[in-house]
């Protein structure tokens, strides 16, 4: 057991950008190990062993599976009392087998919320004003219609939000504010006071996709919400209506998505997100020029990266201090944290 006045915080890799490092380096109480994926075990199991805190990419396939937040890393890690994600989501993390081990899972959502709303967006304007397809044209033939790859304006038409969090009633602003757009959206949490607080108006996910003319995926990859939009789905969706997703792959059905896309049952799709990332070059869905693509990059910008960075290194020192974290995943876990917390750092946190 360490010495009450010191923890022992790891990351692998990297972390969102430098000002993580310059905040938590203010603290000299707090010792940072880096590890990387290819660390041997003679490096890993010193720190893992004495480790009290895990600042843990998001994203599954930049960390490799034994590094992952879950039973196996656990019991390489007894003295573990927090794993950190670096976004809003937390593929990399199992929260259950945290639960069960007395570790407190935190994110950072919101942190990204600009980045992705206006990522989202973008696909919006790129994919209807079709400019990804008179780019590709350009570039491969001569002689253009100025008509041939005609769009539509956003103005005053619907977009459907599905899941309406940060990111999502960040769309909801943008969309109802700059361009005058109805705004559907389906959260089964939140009722009809909150959705319109948000700026929506409440509906079904069918409503959302029989009625929208955009639909926009922003809600987390869970058991719930796993394989949630398939061939059923984009059935459901209108000819006219493009499919847009920066949530999480695995929320919606690709091969599904490329075969909806073949027979013209919609207009086109705006992907940040994948089952596999970055999806194989050969990957049915890049054949498409309807299709506009990013690999997960949607937080991605400098301003997130700073932003999730300093929220991540703020949050980890209040837990670090004894503070009960303000975006705790597993609330359940706090009474079996604090008893940990005191037994392994030597005072109780926060009830």
């Amino acid at each position: 057991m360490m010495a009450a006045n010191i923890k022992r915080l790891f990351y692998v890799n990297h972390v969102s950008a430098p000002v993580y490092l310059e905040i938590i380096g203010k603290r000299p109480d707090i010792q940072v190990d880096k590890l990387t994926n290819d660390s041997p075990d003679a490096e890993l199991e010193p720190v893992l062993s004495r480790a009290h805190a895990y600042q843990i990419g998001a994203t599954r396939d930049e960390l490799v599976k034994p590094l992952h937040g879950a039973a196996a890393l656990l019991k390489r890690t007894p003295d573990l009392l927090v794993v950190s994600s670096s976004g809003a989501g937390f593929d990399t993390v199992n929260v259950a087998d945290c639960t069960a081990a007395g570790v407190a899972v935190v994110n950072q959502a919101g942190g990204n919320r600009e980045g992705v709303a206006e990522h989202a967006l973008g696909m919006m304007l790129t994919l209807s004003k079709r400019i990804i397809q008179a780019d590709r044209f350009m570039r491969r033939a001569p002689n253009i219609s100025r008509t041939e790859y005609m769009g539509n304006d956003l103005l005053g038409r619907t977009v459907g939000i599905v899941g309406l969090g940060n990111v999502g009633s960040r769309i909801a602003e943008l969309c109802a504010g700059l361009l005058k757009m109805r705004v559907l959206a389906y959260d089964p949490y939140l009722d009809a006071a909150a959705i319109a607080a948000r700026g929506a108006e409440k509906a079904s996910l069918e409503q959302v996709l029989t009625q929208s003319d955009y639909v926009s995926i922003n809600c987390p990859r869970n058991d719930e919400t796993r394989g949630m939009i398939g061939a059923a789905q984009y059935a459901m969706m209108q000819p006219h209506a493009y499919f847009i997703t920066t949530a999480r792959g695995g929320i919606h059905d690709e091969m599904a998505l490329a075969e909806a896309l073949a027979q013209k049952k919609i207009a086109g799709a705006g992907l940040d997100v994948w089952e596999k990332e970055p999806p194989d070059p050969d990957h049915p869905l890049l054949a498409f020029d309807n299709v506009l693509v990013s690999p997960h990059t949607a937080g991605v910008s400098v301003e997130s990266r700073h932003n999730i960075a300093r929220i991540a290194a703020e949050q980890m020192i209040d837990i670090l201090d004894g503070k009960r974290p303000p975006r705790l995943i597993n609330p359940e876990v706090w009474p079996a944290y604090r008893e940990r917390f005191n037994a392994i750092l030597g005072f109780m946190p926060e009830a």
